[in-house]
């Protein structure tokens, strides 16, 4: 009875058989098989490659979570170590260097000659 011509179609809408409308970004994707998903780390800090294995992995929020946190303060961490350690080198240098000045200048006149025979000794088998 309709004598109208059939109304356009706005580009991106499809009918169905049942008659209703849908947008065609709103349909169902096909399924194409198993994803493949393809990981590339270059270089990066542990920090970054700990959050990027967690996200590629689907380990979730917590991991990444860990990563931001506990990396930079792991370095932190071994950083005041390596500051400690370096503290207590100097410092140990320094007594040394104490000692061996005491040592040098209470010494007596036959400790100064054994230094110097001692010294000749390696010398002459060095």
């Amino acid at each position: 009875m309709n004598h109208l011509p059939e109304p356009a179609q706005p580009t991106g809408v499809v009918q169905l058989p049942d008659g209703t409308h849908l947008y065609t970004d709103q349909l169902p994707a096909t399924y194409a098989g198993p994803q493949v998903v393809h990981q590339h780390i270059h270089q990066a800090p542990p920090d970054r490659t700990v959050q990027r294995i967690a996200l590629g992995s689907g380990v979730g929020a917590g991991a990444v979570a860990a990563g931001v946190y506990f990396g930079p303060l792991l370095v932190g961490v071994l950083t005041a170590i390596a500051a400690n350690i370096a503290m207590l080198a100097f410092l140990a240098l320094i007594l040394a260097w104490g000692v061996h000045t005491v040592v040098k200048s209470i010494g007596s006149p036959d400790a100064a000659a054994a230094v110097k025979n001692v010294r000749k000794a390696r010398r002459r088998h060095g």
